[in-house]
């Protein structure tokens, strides 16, 4: 019983940190990356339908993100979506491919950009801390109804307070990386 909790608490804590990391990845560092665009909504045939399902993305240089739609009357419709996305790109079409360059960041919009960094930090770390929570409240649970001894309510307590740090440590490690990312040129 208790190791599956600490197995569910490592899972559950290690899906905060992964969500973290696809979270950041939306996040512009002023370098081409396809996945900038995935969470672009396009209108297809009355459906708003992510671009990566109705596109080729791909990075044709630092530089450059270039989009081939699969049906070439969405090409219009694609290059209205990244203009409304609120990312701040300008999309220009040749032919049946839309190239997208990437603008260079200034430096107060790069500390806004950490300082959004951040907060998603601390909204995995503070996931992270609600699973130690309702973990250590089961395991309370099982000591109050005597299926577990006081000597393996603290030392399972201790095991996820351990799973925790490394979680936690992992969210710093992420974070460290996108804000060393956003501050090069």
């Amino acid at each position: 019983m208790l190791t599956e909790l600490k197995q569910d608490a490592e899972q559950r804590m290690h899906k905060a940190v992964e969500a973290l990391r696809h979270e950041l990845s939306k996040l512009r560092t002023g370098r081409a990356h396809p996945s900038l665009l995935e969470q672009i909504k396009v209108d297809y045939y009355g459906t708003d339908t992510p671009l990566n399902r109705v596109a080729t993305i791909s990075a044709s240089d630092a530089r450059t993100l270039s989009i081939t739609p699969w049906e070439k009357k969405l090409v219009a419709t694609i290059e209205k979506a990244i203009l409304n996305s609120g990312l701040g790109l300008n999309p220009t079409t040749a032919g049946e491919i839309i190239r997208v360059p990437m603008p260079a960041l200034t430096e107060e919009r790069r500390r806004e950009l950490i300082k959004v960094v951040r907060q998603e930090g601390e909204a995995a770390k503070v996931s992270i801390r609600n699973v130690r929570r309702d973990v250590l409240a089961d395991i309370k649970e099982l000591l109050k109804e005597k299926e577990i001894t006081e000597d393996e309510d603290r030392r399972a307590q201790e095991e996820v307070q351990k799973i925790t740090d490394k979680n936690i440590a992992d969210v710093d490690k992420v974070l460290a990386a996108k804000e060393k990312d956003m501050l090069e040129i």
